[in-house]
This record gives C-alpha cells, sequence and structure tokens, in this order.
C-alpha cells in the first residue's frame, strides 16, 4: 500500500503539551514526512507553556500552513484532544496522537493509517517500549518493559497484531471519536483506558498493530514517579466507580500493596502481620536480583525499587480514590 492509496482518509495529528521546548521543534520536523505523505495537518494544543514551546511554534506556523496552535486552558491532555477535534475535526477522517514527549519511527503515521484501513478498525493501537537515559531512568525503563513492572500488558510489551480491549492511544477514526463523546475530561491519567472501555461497549473495534511502536521515556526521579503512578491509580479507580469496571487480574496484585504495607504496623503486636509486606518486598528485589544475575542486566536492584516504588504509588492512589467521600456519594 503506498501513500496514494492512503489519501481518501485525511488525518489531523494532534499533540498535546506543556512546557515541551526542548523536543517540539524535533518532533514536528520529524512529522513533515507524514504532513506530506498521508495529506495531513498537524496541531499543538498548548496547556499554556512558560518555557518557550509556545514562541517555538508559532514561529513554525508562521511559515508552514499546515501546522496549527491551539490553547488548551484546561491543561490536560484529554481536554487538549477533546478541543483539537472540537475545532478541526470536521475536515478529518482520523486523528493521530501523538505524546510530545516519546519517540516516533519516520513511518510511524504511515503505519498506522495502513493497518487502520486494512483492517476497518475504528482505533490503532501500539505497543510502547520505554528507554533510559539517566541511571534512574535506565532502572525504571527495565521495570517498566518486564512483567515486574507491566504484569504483561501487550502495550507494554508488544504482540502480533490483534484485536484488543485497549493499548496505548495511536490513531482514531473522528467519527467514532465522537460517537461516545471523545474523553472525560474528569481524568486528568488513564483517560484512554476509560475511553477504551466506552469504545468497545458502543461496539467499535480496536486494533492493536504489529507494524509499529513508539518510545517513552520514564520520569527521572523517584518522587516524579511515584507522582506519576499515584495519578493512575486514582485514574483506574475512577474507572472502577464510573463504570464498576473491575481492575485485571495484573492490577488487583498491586492494588493489594497498601492494605498489605498498612497490616504491617500491626507487627508492633503481632510480628506475623508484616509476613505479607515482606513477601511482596523479597519478590521484588528477588525478581531484581535474578534481571541482575540471570540476564546480566546491572540494573536489576535499582528497577526492583522503582517497581517497589510503581506498585505502592499505583494501589496508593487507587484507594485515595476509592475511599474519597465525596466519590462514594457520587457513585
Amino acid at each position: 500500500m503506498n501513500a496514494h492509496d492512503l489519501n481518501h482518509g485525511r488525518s489531523l495529528i494532534v499533540i498535546p503539551c506543556l512546557n515541551e521546548a526542548k523536543y517540539i521543534e524535533a518532533l514536528i520536523a520529524k512529522l513533515a514526512g507524514a504532513m506530506q505523505d498521508l495529506g495531513a495537518d498537524l496541531v499543538v494544543v498548548d496547556g499554556g507553556s512558560t518555557d518557550g514551546t509556545r514562541d517555538i511554534v508559532q514561529r513554525i506556523t508562521s511559515v508552514n500552513p499546515k501546522v496549527k496552535l491551539l490553547d488548551n486552558p484546561k491543561k490536560i491532555q484529554s481536554a487538549a484532544v477533546n478541543l483539537a477535534v472540537a475545532t478541526l475535526g470536521a475536515n478529518y477522517d482520523y486523528m493521530i496522537r501523538i505524546d510530545a514527549h516519546g519517540e516516533y519511527p519516520a513511518d510511524y503515521c504511515l503505519r498506522l493509517m495502513e493497518d487502520a484501513i486494512a483492517t476497518g478498525a475504528d482505533s490503532v493501537v501500539v505497543a510502547m517500549k520505554t528507554v533510559g537515559i539517566s541511571t534512574f531512568q535506565k532502572a525504571t525503563a527495565f521495570a517498566q518493559n518486564s512483567k515486574l513492572g507491566n504484569g504483561g500488558s501487550k502495550h507494554r510489551t508488544g504482540a502480533v497484531g490483534h484485536w484488543a480491549d485497549h493499548g496505548h492511544h495511536a490513531l482514531m477514526r473522528i467519527s467514532a471519536f465522537q460517537a461516545v463523546g471523545g474523553y472525560d475530561e474528569m481524568f486528568s491519567h488513564n483517560e484512554d483506558a476509560e475511553f477504551d472501555y466506552r469504545l468497545h461497549k458502543a461496539g467499535y473495534r480496536i486494533w492493536m498493530t504489529d507494524k509499529t511502536s513508539m518510545i517513552y521515556y520514564p520520569r527521572s526521579t523517584a518522587g516524579t514517579l511515584f507522582r506519576q503512578y499515584f495519578g493512575y491509580g486514582r485514574g483506574r479507580a475512577k474507572n472502577f466507580l464510573k463504570h464498576r469496571a473491575m481492575p485485571s487480574i495484573r492490577q488487583m496484585l498491586p492494588l493489594a500493596v497498601v492494605p498489605v504495607a498498612a497490616g504491617a504496623l500491626l507487627a508492633v503486636i503481632n510480628w506475623a502481620a508484616a509476613v505479607p509486606f515482606v513477601l511482596w518486598a523479597v519478590a521484588c528485589l528477588g525478581y531484581g536480583a535474578w534481571m541482575a544475575l540471570g540476564q546480566k542486566n546491572p540494573y536489576g536492584p535499582l528497577a526492583a525499587v522503582s517497581a517497589m516504588v510503581m506498585h505502592f504509588a499505583w494501589s496508593a492512589g487507587f484507594w485515595r480514590e476509592l475511599l474519597d467521600i465525596r466519590n462514594r456519594r457520587i457513585a
């Protein structure tokens, strides 16, 4: 399938961003080939950047009419994509979502369109590989790419192309996106999983492609990693409260971490109360040791620590949201 065969489906490339001056110009330049091959346009939806991102994009729009800039007063990504579709979507058939802090192969958009047309899918999702630069990022990347960190999630590890219930959002048919109401802007995290639940329930089809993937750079400190996964946990709890969608088995295991940690405080009364917490810690550290020895991965022990931060933060965020009195009243 060549680029000419894809021109009957016009695409809008959407980049939600906030303070991405280091990356935005190079990213737009990299997507120039896709804009040409697919006849696509590109919009940057900025959440109020203060680092010069807006100036860079405005300079690009002044010389390239295919690039546009929108202001996103709500700041979050779900609102950014909704705004782009509401403002410009009537002129396009497909929307391609690009994360400003990710890295993409040159033919990324072309491969997404090929699979969308070949399969007739309403949404094409991709696998995401995590790569680190600093020592902590490299350890976190190893954790996120392993079963210890992702529980075997196919959109983290990749798989042969198949129909799926969820994956990392890449391309979507705009008519399907609008038909189910777009992203729920109450979700600052996990808006993609909540959306996929509604999309699948409405009878639309999601295709996990194996033709392309993206690279993601993890948080660079334990504190920012904790805040990220705390937000993920809250988002997953919001999805449960909204749809009564039970977490999967791979999510149920880390969900128990905070209750187990709280129970360990009772060890002052009975030492046995600490056993579940100790078993979890030993399992994580043991997996890290196996990565270090069995896979000859020097970041294995630190990867175990990153995984423990992710587990604890996700569990804490979930229980924080679930036990909020206001949310219980709404539910």
